[in-house]
């Protein structure tokens, strides 16, 4: 596998936001915590929940879960330091979050432009597993360097919810299932009920990991990196050691010629094209340095 990171870095300083360009450069030593946090506080919302199209495809200026997501991933870049932003953001979910403890898709998008309409007009009444899930995901991986997250009651909820929708109704469709296999990876460092549900979402893995996504691209899939990213936890035993390393030498192989990487989904916005390759490109860079073959 090659990667070529001058390139990776040539490609990020010409098309991607400041916040990516920050987490790449924390991510291989020329940047600083203050920085990366100062980068993402320029999508924070006074209410301490993020938007203002920190979610590419949500260009809302609302706070959203799907800004949080993104802002969670920040978080866990600059570990093993911590920002008492994030347990900040704890609080903005818990007030949002529903009745059950779960979160909705999206919370009502009163400025959609540009947006996608699956933000746009989502159900704001119903909590989603989907949505829950992986920023839950990112919260747990945030809440092992952070004890404000880690004993914050909004994750707590938000754990007992994804569990009790995961072991009862289960995933609807593949971007659920992958992102709820991501969150039992994520929780079962905590929380031992999760690596045990890992084993009863294994029927519903196929072996190669690929999932097309309905509705989505033609050529759009939930692939093996989508469910386990990370090494170590119990979602990489749902594939065998030849099916993870075949993604990651795909993985490294996206690089395009302009030295970033790709998506496989439809944008809704030129904006949105755009940052969505930036995001991918440190999102990439991330996966194969922690899989060990940067």
């Amino acid at each position: 596998m090659s990667v070529d990171l001058a390139a990776a870095a040539d490609f990020l300083a010409g098309s991607a936001r400041v916040l990516d360009r920050r987490r790449h450069d924390l991510l291989f030593g020329n940047g600083d915590v203050a920085s990366v946090l100062v980068a993402v506080d320029g999508y924070r919302n006074p209410d301490g929940g993020y938007g203002w199209g920190l979610e590419p495809d949500l260009r809302s200026r609302t706070s959203q879960p799907g800004g949080a997501l993104h802002a969670f991933e920040v978080f866990a870049d600059i570990a093993p330091a911590s920002s008492p932003r994030a347990a900040e953001l704890c609080d903005w979910l818990a007030s949002v979050a529903l009745p059950d403890g779960g979160l909705p898709f999206a919370l009502p998008v009163p400025d959609p432009a540009a947006s996608a309409p699956f933000w746009a007009g989502a159900d704001s009444t119903t909590s989603s597993l989907q949505i829950t899930g992986v920023v839950a995901a990112a919260a747990h991986r945030v809440a092992a360097a952070d004890p404000a997250v880690a004993g914050h009651p909004w994750l707590s909820r938000a754990t007992e919810f994804c569990l009790a929708a995961i072991n009862g109704p289960g995933p609807a469709h593949a971007m659920e299932l992958a992102f709820a296999v991501q969150f039992l990876d994520a929780a079962s460092r905590s929380t031992p009920a999760a690596a045990e549900a890992v084993e009863g979402l294994r029927p519903r893995v196929p072996e190669n990991g690929l999932l097309h996504v309905d509705g989505g691209a033609a050529d759009e899939f939930m692939r093996p990196l989508d469910f386990a990213p990370l090494p170590g936890g119990p979602a990489r035993s749902l594939f065998g050691a030849a099916v993870v390393d075949a993604e990651l030498e795909r993985l490294a192989d996206g690089q395009q010629a302009d030295g970033g990487w790709t998506v496989d989904f439809d944008s809704y916005s030129p904006a949105a094209t755009l940052e969505w390759r930036g995001h991918a490109t440190v999102h990439a860079l991330c996966v194969l340095r922690e899989n060990g073959v940067l």
